[in-house]
């Protein structure tokens, strides 16, 4: 295989290998919005809290912020997912209650001040210059199957989520949170725990976006505060979903490698504009993601995959 082959195949390797990452965030999404209706717009202070716990804990050393604890990586990755998930124990006891633009007013505000302490703490996190370096899975095996086994690593990963999270919706569980979703005052008329089951699915997804957060950090190989910006780790995750369908797991994980894609392409086609115009390349960007949606919005308002009533999980 000749080396333009090579470097053409690595690229496309690391496409899809973020299109996963933002296929196990965009799930954890799907489970807030899709099952109950949750509007979380803090999905960046998941993901960071995720990315963090995984990079400090595997940090080879602690020069600067802390570290050198030498986990291994899935036990930080589980780390990972239960520190987002006590996080979001923590903000939807306070803030679960409220709805709709209240509630996702609420957790964008507690998510920038996570963005501003990771910022700002360097003992614990190294501030702007962050945690450094992150070991990534198979490097030992080199260009060009190191990335592909860690893309295959994380698609089983997504595999694994996909199923959680399809047999959750089948659930009885699955079926409260819609009905929550469809009419909160119905369901709580018929006995359920209203503020229970909602907490119950906060915290189910964000478990889900602090697993993305780690995966994320360690594709990276380096954790600072740019790596969480709220434009790719909250703006565009919404995108992904409302794109694939919300309410609809295959959705979410289509939505996601579909924008990202886009995403991507216009990245790689800004180094065949003229500079003058390559400068402006992001907002080119965002304008090619928002006309994209619209699209989607105006052609097929559920989405491309729209939900379906799941079946039980017992198939009956």
């Amino acid at each position: 295989m000749s080396a333009e082959a090579v470097g053409l195949t690595l690229y496309f390797v690391q496409i899809a290998t973020l299109g996963a990452i933002y296929a196990v965030i965009a799930l954890g999404l799907n489970v807030n919005w899709g099952f109950s209706g949750l509007m979380n717009a803090g999905i960046a202070g998941f993901v960071a809290i995720g990315a963090y716990t995984s990079a400090i804990l595997t940090a080879p050393n602690g020069a600067g912020q802390l570290g050198a604890f030498g986990w291994p990586l899935w036990a930080a990755w589980l780390a990972a997912m239960g520190a987002a998930g006590v996080l979001a124990l923590v903000m939807g006891t306070i803030t679960v209650n409220l709805r709709s633009d209240y509630l996702a007013i609420a957790t964008l505000g507690i998510a920038e001040i996570l963005r501003l302490i990771v910022r700002n703490e360097d003992w614990l996190t190294g501030g702007p210059l962050g945690v450094t370096p992150l070991a990534r899975p198979f490097e030992s095996y080199g260009n060009p199957w190191a990335p592909v086994l860690f893309l295959l690593l994380l698609l089983a990963i997504v595999a694994v989520v996909y199923w959680l999270a399809e047999r959750a919706i089948r659930s009885p569980w699955g079926r409260v949170q819609r009905a929550l979703r469809e009419n909160e005052a119905a369901a709580a008329a018929m006995g359920k725990d209203v503020r229970n089951f909602r907490l119950q699915s906060f915290v189910l997804g964000a478990t889900f976006m602090g697993l993305g957060g780690a995966m994320l950090a360690h594709f990276s190989k380096y954790m600072s505060p740019d790596v969480v910006d709220p434009l790719t780790t909250t703006f565009l995750v919404w995108v992904m979903l409302i794109a694939g369908g919300s309410g609809n797991n295959r959705g979410a994980i289509i939505g996601a490698f579909l924008i990202w894609g886009i995403w991507a392409a216009t990245d790689f086609l800004t180094a065949y504009l003229p500079s003058d115009v390559a400068t402006r390349a992001a907002y080119l960007r965002l304008f090619l993601i928002g006309l994209a949606l619209q699209i989607i919005l105006i052609r097929r308002p559920e989405g491309l995959i729209g939900e379906r009533p799941p079946r039980p999980a017992d198939g009956r």
